[in-house]
């Protein structure tokens, strides 16, 4: 983990992202934008092949400008520091407290990749990351940014506490609907280094994520439980819920499964060997077999001429 700490002395879970890892984001992102521009470039030609030269030099430099720097800072922006690159790789792009970024510090990235990744060809980039302590480009000390990994082992989570027992089952009528992802990941990294904390850092922190929790959800904590108790208990509560839905939505598909393979049923009883006994033969001799266990022709009754058919006429006649 890293050594990441606000302003209030707090420790953040953030483990950096090292070279390897943002190279292959970078990578992937680069591709993805020199596509773009290729093809919006041919298009540009396409379009402005009647213009004349300096007409077209300006939409190039336009389109350089707008889909190789431009795009990226729109989508950092847009996304909180996810490119597609960062999102295939588990990476995100955090101010240095851990928050979400803005556009001025994706403008600051972007403006500053021009130089670091396009001009040089990731050369400064890559020495600036592999000389800083946390693996930091150039733009990222002027932006004031961390790259973090986002999916982290299980093996390395800190699991949340518990709520105390006596307020389980007491927030099950909150509305956590309107709860942003930044005031959970918030609230969890208190709650899993609360105790690393200065008790009066610490009480002034929960009292602040407890404001901040209630003025989303509305409704205020009881009376007499403190900040900490009541931000355990609300992430008990979400947890409960999550798992809840989780096993509603295993049996239901166990439900649909078992529904799909019930007709089959009746076709599996009628093919089935009848289960009633067999009568044997006995010492004596065999048993006559029942009147209604041989099915009989139906008799019909014939006229003599269709009894006896007529001898066929050969002209021989037997000597007597």
């Amino acid at each position: 983990m890293s050594g990441v700490v606000t302003g209030d002395a707090v420790v953040l879970g953030l483990q950096p992202a090292r070279l390897p890892s943002r190279a292959l984001a970078i990578f992937i992102d680069l591709v993805v934008v020199w596509i773009a521009y290729l093809l919006i470039s041919v298009g540009l030609a396409v379009a402005t092949s009647s213009l004349d030269t300096a007409a077209r030099t300006a939409m190039s430099i336009a389109s350089f400008v707008l889909v190789l720097v431009g795009a990226p800072i729109a989508v950092e922006t847009l996304s909180h520091g996810r490119s597609l690159g960062k999102l295939a790789c588990g990476l995100r792009v955090v101010r240095d407290d851990g928050g979400p970024i803005r556009f001025r510090h994706a403008l600051v990235r972007g403006a500053m990749s021009v130089v670091e990744i396009l001009m040089t060809f990731g050369i400064v980039a890559c020495i600036s990351s592999l000389v800083s302590e946390r693996g930091r480009r150039i733009g990222d000390v002027f932006a004031g940014t961390l790259v973090v990994r986002e999916r982290v082992s299980a093996a390395r989570a800190v699991p949340v506490p518990p709520p105390p027992p006596w307020l389980v089952g007491r927030f099950t009528q909150l509305d956590l609907s309107g709860v942003p992802d930044e005031l959970w990941l918030a609230i969890r990294q208190y709650l899993t280094r609360a105790r690393q904390l200065d008790p009066v850092v610490g009480r002034g922190l929960a009292e602040r994520l407890a404001d901040d929790l209630v003025a989303r959800t509305g409704t205020p904590p009881p009376p007499g439980v403190p900040a900490d108790a009541y931000l355990a208990g609300v992430v008990g509560e979400r947890q409960a819920r999550d798992a809840r839905r989780a096993f509603a939505a295993t049996a239901s598909a166990t439900a649909t499964a078992t529904a799909a393979g019930a007709p089959n049923a009746p076709h599996a009883a009628v093919a089935a060997p009848s289960s009633a006994p067999v009568p044997q033969a006995s010492q004596a001799g065999p048993v006559a077999p029942s009147p209604q266990a041989v099915p009989q022709a139906p008799a019909t009754q014939r006229t003599p001429s269709e009894s006896t058919p007529p001898a066929p006429s050969t002209g021989f006649a037997p000597p007597a």
